[in-house]
């Protein structure tokens, strides 16, 4: 008896002694929304210290403005707020407050900060439209400092939506970026990360489709965020009317077997009336602007706003379907294109990101 509690002991001794790496990844489930609070745009980033990060673009938090809102997970499904990505506005937009669609990458050991701002100028130039914006850190969480100047300015909107993207098959650093009723766009940056190649020019992706049918959500595109599998360049994007009283908003998607295109989009490589693989479904309204990441498992989710028509505003004096929250889902592959299951939001109970 005494040598099999012995042995007994030793395998409860062996068994404990496993290293979670050996385990197998752990699956959980989560519902949406995995963060209940106006967070718009979110852009995800895996750090190094082992946490996903989220980037959003500004909004209100405990009776105060959030110019780069942030948050950040173990497991995709449950998310910590932490607060202001940049505190401290640039310079050159000290006196404005239009801080939007942020996209953070990390290379060569530091933080870039892609995001959109509205120029202080534009406070007496009515001509003046967003910029394109850096700013960096020495980490995820910030605080980020802006470069000092913006990257880019033009006219309305199209600078917004920047995602930064260093292509394995050529070694170049990419942005893209777009909106504004114009294509989405992507140019080479140059070596320091913070400024365009010199003789570089932006291309021309994904271009709107002026078309009244409701089937359409293509007469206005941005929030590009790229992904490479199988030697294919999917890049994501969404379109056409993000919030408000007449909100018609989606996801959709294009691939290129080159990260600089020519894109062919869902529609025309199957025929189908439009792009979509997430739409309006329940009580989930205009779904989109997404971020793309693996798992444990390797599977691929999608973190996106919507909008809850059961509370569709953060105010009573905030226009209708403005109050964005982050939702998730994960991407199955078929026939060489992501669908999200069943073309819209999920709402129950559903299997968690794999997590180690």
């Amino acid at each position: 008896m005494r040598s099999q509690t012995l042995l007994l002991a030793a395998a409860l001794a062996l068994a404990g002694c496993a290293t979670p790496a050996a385990e197998a990844p752990t699956v959980a489930a989560y519902q949406n929304p995995v963060l209940d609070t106006d967070f718009p745009d979110p852009a995800v980033l895996r750090a190094p210290d082992g946490f996903y990060y989220v980037y959003a673009t500004q909004g209100p938090h405990d009776g105060r403005s959030i110019n780069i809102q942030m948050a950040r997970s173990r497991n995709l499904s449950q998310w910590e707020y932490l607060g202001d990505a940049l505190p401290v506005k640039p310079s050159w937009a000290s006196r404005t407050q239009d801080f939007w669609a942020p996209h953070v990458h990390h290379a060569d050991g530091r933080y870039y900060l892609y995001y959109s701002a509205k120029p202080d100028a534009a406070l007496t130039d009515q001509s003046r439209g967003l910029c394109l914006a850096v700013a960096t850190s020495d980490r995820p969480e910030g605080p980020f400092t802006d470069i000092g100047r913006p990257l880019q300015c033009g006219e309305g909107f199209v600078n917004i939506d920047p995602m930064a993207y260093d292509d394995p098959g050529t070694g170049k650093r990419l942005l893209y970026w777009g909106s504004g009723f114009g294509p989405i766009k992507v140019q080479e940056l140059a070596s320091d990360r913070i400024s365009f190649a010199p003789g570089s020019r932006p291309i021309d992706l994904v271009s709107v489709i002026p078309d009244e049918n409701p089937l359409n959500y293509q007469r206005l595109v941005e929030g590009a965020w790229v992904v490479r599998r199988d030697g294919w360049y999917y890049l994501f994007y969404s379109g056409d009317n993000c919030c408000g009283p007449n909100a018609h908003y989606a996801m959709m998607v294009a691939r290129s077997r080159s990260a600089a295109g020519p894109f062919e989009t869902l529609a025309q490589a199957t025929g189908a009336p439009n792009s979509v693989i997430l739409e309006r479904r329940g009580n989930w309204v205009a779904p989109g602007h997404n971020s793309v990441i693996e798992d444990a498992a390797g599977d691929h989710w999608v973190l996106y706003h919507a909008v809850d028509s059961r509370r569709p505003r953060t105010r009573e004096s905030d226009d209708i379907n403005t109050r964005r929250i982050m939702l998730l889902d994960r991407l199955v592959w078929r026939d060489g294109w992501p669908r999200v299951e069943g073309n819209g939001p999920s709402s129950g109970s559903e299997p968690a990101p794999a997590t180690r």
